[in-house]
């Protein structure tokens, strides 16, 4: 019960105590709402801005009966059954509660690293009395309850730490604190410069809002946009305002967006990061507002967490109280020891600590932080799986490039091609970072393997941002782009499903897209709720090539005006949905054209007719494109005599034309009343038609809403197809394999543990190395153990440990790998340690961040790890050094892992080493004109000869030095040291040359393939009708110059030949990478285009790609040689004119016999359809 309230006057001056016993009544207002609470009533209301009416008693003051309305800035209970109510005097710091005071604390933070000189001026005028930090002594400061102040206060308590904009009239302003962050990060300039007097306001055009949010969210601050309602209002009334959204990093504002006819980028989601620790490890929870999801990651390391860190761009951090000490009290989260990696990643970021359930209580912080309702629901999409490889740690993504590092060869940039962009280069990369499990990198390479195999056209795959897609769906800010890209998605799951060579790819895909969305969906509900999706959207939606409505016109009002005032809702959606709407328009805009017709007409007329020497009359009808008018625009046309001629009587209605506002436009533009009322109607009936476009396509998201997972499951299903189709053409241009992946075989013995596990490669070379150019050296091994590489300085010892590095996780992922032939097994992890170097900002030095790395490693090494470190304690001093490198390598090979150690430490191999399986190899070297030279070939034994005084003569340094360097070496060594060759401790190894994958990829076409394919399609448009006959006149023109052609060769005479259809909207499959192909282009004139290519993927996006040819589809044949498809090409541009087609490059005929047809072999020759 609420028996007491305490009232601070609007000056500040007194306070009044009123029992609810002294009051008749009791009223309070809360955002826009009244309650009526009788004497004695219960108050249970949120802390808020408020007002009180309270009808008073016995107050001598004021005498009987007498109402006071009082205002105040907040309610707090300040005892059980007690409410105060406080009005904050002017420059008062002590009524904010905690919670707000917190939140000033949080802003005066970020103010002190301001630097803009204009900044710093603004900041000196804050006053932390309040979230808006305005100071109520300074010119336009007033928080009197009815001031557009007192309302910017009341928005921004309900968001204290994001930054308001409010729309006033034709700009966004922000005041305060604010208008500083506006000034600092988004380049904007203060309202009335620097003056001292006023408070700090800053604001930008409505127009130029979407740079201002990419500013600011870039930045790191989230928005909070209000706006006003529009529409007119009463005379000195004050709009109606109201927040219509927010912007955050990774989640940009999208109010209005349904009624625009542009795209919106929508930049990566960013999620909400919190970090914990367990007893199995570090805890890792991604929380992604935009999509309501969160997800688990535990037992990481904290190399992986650091990777992860890095590769992650996050909105906040938040780190757990479990992080500063476990229960045991054993770890301090500090510099040194394990967590010092970690720490040292912190260190430099803007974080929160938290307590509690580390799960439940962040996501309590984020709905806080983004100010969602208490009880919002978020999605878990972890799948949990103990078999899934550990993710790699940050030496191993940065070494081998799937992190971008500056001198590191990207292993990202060879997988895809260079036009490959956007989602599916991030999902490969989270695939490398977070290798999948066996049963997902099984479906990954069969699905990849049958790619490579495709002879059909496939689907451009539409890439649709998941976080996109929830957004707009949810908010109902779906345009009819959006939509069109939405069916997209679900017609190609559909047209994958219904070409039989795609259907299984589609199939296999299901398990990969569940573990990417964690969504759990079964195939044939997938395709059933596209084809839904897809015939709703057809339904509503006016789709390409679509056209059942027109803009209006008239004989009299320039075309733009109808265009510009039908263009933002014409073209969207079907006519039958808004026939009424339509059918009012196209009466408006006829009412409109008489009008203008019988009152401006026959003045126009008039002016033409009259012929006079400078000076003389003008007029015109013209459109008012800033008033959305059209109006008479002339001048001295008025009659010096009214003789009763011709366009008199329509010059006497001629007034004034006025804006919005009643204020006259200028001299020059007039109007009559039936014309404005002719503009009135159009003007309502267009706006009754966009609000029914709108209403429209609100409606068809509120019915997609229950679609959502569906459209995130097939569109991220669809960023996986095109990131392997993508992976498989660059492979095939390369020249890669897919290697054997097989699962450990788990044995209790581990002295038998490297009998049941080996890694065989055939001519592996280094993945950044194109082989079709003929570049690199490649190497063949059996690893069954680890190997002890030693070898000269630049002989390949780096070189081949990426390269391993690179096979091992490509083969887990399920790609294919730059080798002839591989066996890998499914390793529980990749691990590659090259050389460190010391990080002064922690305080380590090398060799701290060395040891660091490799405690990491030897912690989470099992036998089922690939293990590869690079010159193995260089950071310290030989001798220690050599000692703790071996210790190293004897508890690597009693692990059992498989690996490479390379070492410059040649007194390792002088210890009494206590290893069974580990295996001596060397990077040869031979001798050239009595110098020694690397051969980059992997060989068994021991290479001592380190190449040093070469290296460093090669690099610059002088002879002198170098000389010395050679008299000092030989007085320390009394023999020399060259490349021995040793047999290991088992025993040399020997290679099979024949050594084959079991499923090494079959030569793509053996013999001619002579058949014709026809359409099924019963009912023929006239393209299809024209892309028959070319068809078959391109078959009959090339089967009987290649029937030739075997005569002459002497080859089996060829009886068929096939042409391979490209449909708009798709491309060649893979198999036509590094194919010489001759191709056929329809052109939207009804010519053709005849071109041959090796790249025919490539110039068919450079064909779309022009003006008007986005949609063009083709015709190809593949051949053996680019001199065939020379002359094929030259045949068809001069013959197929001869058969009736037009051809747009028929001078190319010219260039006869490109080749010779001595040397054509067609053994290989292949002509699909």
């Amino acid at each position: 019960m609420v028996n007491r309230v305490i009232v601070i006057l609007t000056d500040g001056s007194q306070v009044w105590n009123f029992f609810l016993s002294e009051l008749d009544a009791f009223e309070m207002k809360d955002c826009n709402k009244r309650r009526q609470y009788p004497n004695g009533s219960t108050v249970d209301r949120r802390l808020g801005t408020f007002e009180i009416s309270a009808l008073v008693k016995g107050l001598g003051k004021w005498g009987n009966n007498h109402e006071e309305r009082v205002h105040y800035s907040k309610v707090q209970i300040i005892s059980r059954g007690t409410t105060k109510a406080n009005k904050k005097p002017k420059g008062s710091k002590d009524l904010l509660d905690e919670e707000d005071q917190s939140h000033i604390m949080w802003w005066k933070e970020r103010m002190k690293m301001y630097k803009k000189p204009s900044s710093v001026q603004l900041i000196k005028r804050l006053n932390y009395s309040n979230l808006l930090g305005v100071d109520a002594n300074l010119k336009n400061g007033s928080l009197k309850e009815g001031t557009l102040n007192s309302e910017i206060l009341q928005f921004k308590s309900r968001f204290p730490r994001e930054v308001l904009l409010c729309r006033v009239g034709d700009f966004y302003e922000a005041i305060g604190i604010d208008a500083c962050v506006l000034v600092e990060h988004a380049g904007l300039n203060p309202y009335g410069g620097l003056r001292s007097d006023s408070i700090p306001k800053a604001g930008c055009p409505v127009v130029n809002l979407r740079q201002t949010l990419d500013d600011l969210t870039r930045s790191g601050y989230s928005v909070c946009i209000v706006e006003e309602v529009q529409g007119p209002t009463q005379a000195r009334a004050r709009k109606g305002r109201f927040i219509s959204g927010h912007a955050h990093p990774g989640s940009p504002y999208v109010f209005g967006l349904a009624g625009v006819d542009h795209d919106v980028d929508f930049p990566d989601p960013m999620p909400v990061i919190g970090i914990s620790r367990s007893a199995k490890g570090y805890c890792l929870i991604f929380i992604l507002e935009t999509m309501k999801t969160y997800s688990v990651d535990d037992g990481l390391t904290e190399e992986a967490v650091v990777t992860k860190l890095r590769t992650s761009c996050y909105h906040h951090l938040f780190l757990h109280e479990s992080l500063r000490h476990n229960s045991s009290g054993t770890f301090r989260w500090g510099e040194f020891g394990e967590g010092g990696l970690l720490w040292g990643e912190c260190r430099g970021r803007n974080s929160d600590w938290y307590a509690g359930d580390p799960v439940i209580e962040l996501l309590g912080k984020v709905r806080e932080f983004y100010g969602l309702n208490p009880e919002a629901a978020f999605r878990n999409i972890t799948v949990y799986s103990e078999k899934r490889p550990s993710p790699l740690h940050l030496g191993t993504a940065t070494q081998i490039g799937a992190i971008p590092t500056e001198g590191i060869p990207s292993l990202l940039k060879v997988l895809l091609p260079s036009a490959c962009t956007g989602l599916p280069i991030l999902y490969v990369r989270d695939l490398l970072l977070n290798p999948p499990t066996f049963e997902t990198a099984r479906a990954i390479q069969a699905a990849c393997k049958l790619m490579s195999n495709v002879t059909c056209s496939v689907p451009e795959f539409t890439c649709m941002s998941a976080s996109k897609l929830v957004k707009l769906l949810e908010l109902k800010e779906v345009n009819h782009l959006e939509f069109c890209r939405i069916r997209n998605v679900a017609d190609e799951i559909l047209l994958m499903y219904r070409k039989s060579e795609l259907h299984d790819i589609l199939k296999l895909l299901m398990d990969p897209t569940w573990v990417s969305t964690g969504l759990k969906m079964e195939f044939e509900t997938l395709v059933n709720e596209c084809e839904w999706i897809s015939n709703k959207v057809g339904e509503v939606i006016l789709l390409d090539g679509e056209n059942d409505q027109k803009t209006s016109s008239s004989p009299v009002i320039p075309n733009d005006f109808f265009e510009v005032m039908e263009s933002s809702w014409r073209g969207r959606v079907k006519r039958i949905h808004a026939e009424d709407a339509f059918f009012e328009v196209e009466r408006a805009a006829d009412a409109l054209s008489v009008a203008v017709m019988e009152d401006f007409l026959p003045i126009v007329n008039r002016v033409k007719a009259t012929t006079a020497p400078l000076g003389g009359p003008k007029g015109d009808i013209q459109f008012a494109r800033e008033h959305e008018s059209v109006w008479f625009k002339g001048k001295r046309f008025a009659p010096t005599v009214w003789a009763g001629t011709p366009g008199e009587e329509q010059i006497k209605e001629l007034r004034p034309a006025t804006d919005s506002k009643g204020r006259k436009v200028g001299e020059e533009w007039l109007t009559t009343r039936k014309v404005e009322d002719a503009l009135t109607r159009y003007h309502e009936a267009c706006s009754k038609a966009k609000a029914r476009v709108l209403e429209l396509l609100r409606e068809l998201s509120a019915e997609l809403q229950d679609k959502i997972n569906v459209l995130v499951f097939a569109s991220m299903l669809l960023v996986i197809t095109k990131a392997l189709f993508s992976h498989v053409s660059e492979g095939r241009r390369r020249r890669w394999t897919f290697p054997t992946i097989y699962e450990f075989l788990k044995s209790e013995d581990k002295s038998l543990s490297h009998e049941s596990s080996v890694m065989k490669i055939e001519n592996l070379s280094p993945y950044w190395f194109d082989v079709a150019q003929g570049n690199a050296i490649s190497n063949t091994f059996e690893m069954c153990s680890l190997f002890l590489l030693t070898g000269p300085n630049g002989g390949g010892k780096s070189s081949l440990l990426r390269s391993v590095c690179a096979a091992g996780l490509l083969g887990i992922c399920g790609f294919m790998v730059p080798a002839e032939s591989a066996l890998i097994p499914h390793f529980d992890s990749v691990m590659l340690h090259m050389k460190s170097y010391d990080s002064p900002v922690d305080g380590k030095s090398s060799f701290q961040i060395e040891m660091s790395e490799i405690r990491s490693i030897v912690a989470r090494a099992t036998s089922s790890s690939l293990v590869l470190v690079d010159e193995i304690c260089r950071g310290t001093e030989t001798a220690k050094g050599t000692c703790i490198a071996g210790s190293i390598i004897e508890t690597l090979d009693n692990i059992g892992c498989l690996g490479v150690v390379s070492t410059h430490l040649h007194g390792i191999f002088d210890l009494p080493l206590n290893i069974k399986n580990a295996i001596y190899k060397a990077m040869g070297a031979e001798d050239v004109d009595g110098r020694t030279k690397p051969t980059w070939k992997l060989m068994d034994g021991i290479c001592r000869e380190s190449l040093a005084f070469e290296t460093a003569l090669k690099e610059g340094i002088p002879d002198t030095i170098i000389k010395r360097a050679e008299e000092l070496y030989l007085s320390q060594n009394e023999k020399d040291v060259s490349f021995v060759k040793t047999a290991s401790t088992n025993g040399n190894l020997s290679f099979d040359s024949n050594f084959k994958c079991a499923d090494e990829t079959h030569d793509l076409l053996n013999k001619v393939a002579v058949r014709n394919i026809h359409f099924k399609s019963q009912k023929l448009n006239s393209l299809e009708t024209v892309r028959q006959k070319v068809t078959s006149t391109v078959t009959n023109i090339c089967k009987k110059r290649l029937i030739e052609l075997s005569k002459q060769n002497d080859s089996p005479e060829l009886a068929e030949v096939t042409c391979v259809s490209v449909p708009a909207k798709e491309l060649p499959p893979p198999s036509t990478i590094g194919a010489s192909s001759v191709y056929i282009l329809f052109r939207p004139d009804n010519k053709l285009y005849v071109g041959q290519t090796d790249d025919l993927e490539g110039r068919v996006r450079a064909h779309r790609s022009k003006e008007g040819m986005q949609n063009a589809s083709f015709l190809y044949i593949t051949v053996p040689g680019k001199s065939i498809a020379s002359q094929l090409e030259t045949l068809l541009i001069n013959q197929l004119p001869v058969h009736g087609f037009k051809l747009s490059n028929l001078a190319d005929g010219k260039h006869r016999n490109f080749g010779t047809a001595s040397n054509l072999s067609l053994e290989n020759l292949t002509l699909h359809h």
